[in-house]
């Protein structure tokens, strides 16, 4: 199997060079032929400098926003810049350490299209919990979107997806939301067009360090709820059906 990894990245100095240095020898380790992409978000630290100093280690490359633009726009970037013909994201912190990436290559094996991890299966192992207040918004925004946007997967936040790249090609072309709301989108799109999704149990460790801000950002992910449905509503997604 081949495949492209995408690392979407904000100011993220301390931690992108020691989960590079995780993902690399696991990857090398699976003798196949890779590629990594690390998308920086307009950091203003020196992530973009740690990146690179990785590129004569192993197939990595840098794209860079100018500005800060979103983790969705991020992922997208990444995504349509994939060159093999598998695609996993995976966020900088490594909260899902790279060797689960072996249940989801073997989700795929199983005609799947998309397979995502989960926190919330019944085996997945939470090692390290979140804050007691983001444990809170971890219950009720999936509640929210099951009522509003998408039925059927408990855990569509985690930072950890692994798609065939031709039909997340194929979503992302149709993605309108930009920051913490985008799986939301890219797995209603998914279902819209009849791909197949698998949920898989991960083990799942908090990393210190999350930007995402329990009102502000929560308040926001709702609004991106909201406009999914919008969307769907007035016939704004022009798609074809897998």
């Amino acid at each position: 199997m081949d495949l492209s990894i995408v690392i979407p990245a904000y100011n993220e100095e301390k931690r992108l060079g020691g989960s590079l240095s995780k993902i690399i020898p696991y990857l090398d380790s699976l003798e196949l032929n890779y590629e990594i992409i690390v998308v920086d978000d307009g950091s203003k630290d020196k992530t973009i400098e740690v990146a690179n100093q990785f590129k004569d280690k192993t197939n990595l490359r840098v794209l860079e926003n100018k500005i800060n633009r979103g983790k969705g726009y991020s992922v997208k970037q990444g995504i349509l810049d994939a060159k093999f013909d598998h695609v996993l994201f995976t966020d900088s912190d490594l909260a899902t350490p790279i060797d689960e990436l072996d249940i989801l290559l073997e989700g795929l094996k199983e005609d799947n299209d998309i397979v995502i991890a989960s926190r919330t299966l019944e085996d997945s192992e939470i090692i390290v919990n979140q804050p007691f207040y983001r444990q809170i918004m971890g219950k009720t925004f999936p509640l929210m979107v099951r009522v509003i946007a998408v039925r059927g997967i408990s855990d569509t936040q985690c930072g950890f997806k692994l798609f065939k790249t031709e039909v997340i090609q194929n979503i992302v072309k149709h993605q309108t939301i930009d920051r913490f709301g985008f799986d939301v989108e890219l797995l209603f799109l998914a279902k819209k067009m009849n791909y197949k999704i698998k949920e898989v149990p991960v083990q799942w460790i908090d990393q210190e360090g999350s930007r995402l801000h329990p009102i502000k950002d929560g308040y926001g992910m709702f609004k991106e709820l909201l406009k999914v449905r919008s969307n769907h509503f007035l016939g704004k997604y022009k798609i074809n059906q897998a």
